[in-house]
């Protein structure tokens, strides 16, 4: 297996405009989500930049970058365009894809979501769960969870299925983090296909994937690292970096 890590971002998020570049305890965030995206010595990592000062910001800290078209539509479609140039011929069989709002994402959390594509000929796709939060997260439809038959030992799982509504039951659930690890040809089939029906019901993409019959499996993490999709969250961010004498 030959993974490389792509980290997708653009200047225009809806809710936090301008957050590649965010100072988060003296570094752009994007910086921030590479380095630890290199800490996980999965394989080379590149950021798919739907700006040129995004790829500014990368380079000016040692790091590679594509600038790739500003219109593109998702995550998934940024990281093809950049693997096209990066990677024409196909040597890497495996993409991690890591959003770039994920400031301090664990570098192991990265290793084994690449690890399960190398244990599990079956998984299409890999990903990565954490525990709930709090028992409100159960009844949040902004926490996406997911059903996974787990496996004995506990750290991880094939998903069954990911929702936005409340499972049966008062049990904990888990909740999905955005990471994820594709096969290649897996990448193109999900890219090259329209939205599904369940992925347009429950507003998540990941649905389309199995519909089409990819199998997902997941790694569970101990928590759900910082996203940051909001001033709020990047608040929370910078008190983050803050406490922990970063």
């Amino acid at each position: 297996m030959n993974p490389i890590i792509l980290i997708p971002a653009r200047m225009a998020a809806t809710r936090l405009p301008g957050k590649p570049l965010a100072d988060i305890g003296g570094r752009p965030m994007i910086v921030r989500v590479l380095r630890q995206a290199q800490a996980a010595n999965a394989g080379p990592v590149a950021v798919a930049a739907g700006d040129p000062e995004i790829v500014e910001a990368v380079r000016a800290a040692g790091g590679r970058a594509v600038l790739t078209d500003p219109e593109l539509p998702s995550g998934s479609d940024r990281i093809l365009a950049a693997l096209a140039e990066l990677d024409p011929d196909g040597r890497h069989d495996v993409v991690i894809n890591l959003q770039g709002d994920m400031p301090f994402v664990a570098p192991e959390v990265l290793a084994a979501c690449a690890g399960l594509l190398a244990r599990e000929p079956a998984c299409d796709i890999s990903t990565v769960v954490a525990p709930e939060a709090s028992i409100a997260d159960r009844s949040n439809s902004d926490v996406v969870k997911a059903v996974l038959a787990l496996e004995a030992d506990g750290r991880s799982g094939r998903a069954l299925y990911f929702t936005r509504s409340t499972l049966y039951g008062d049990q904990p659930i888990w909740r999905h983090v955005g990471i994820y690890g594709y096969r290649r040809a897996a990448l193109s089939a999900f890219n090259a296909a329209p939205p599904s029906p369940l992925e347009r019901r429950e507003k998540l993409e990941q649905l389309r994937a199995m519909e089409l019959g990819l199998s997902i499996w997941a790694a569970v993490a101990e928590d759900a690292p910082i996203s940051v999709d909001n001033p709020s969250d990047l608040d929370r961010a910078r008190d983050y970096a803050r406490t922990h004498h970063d």
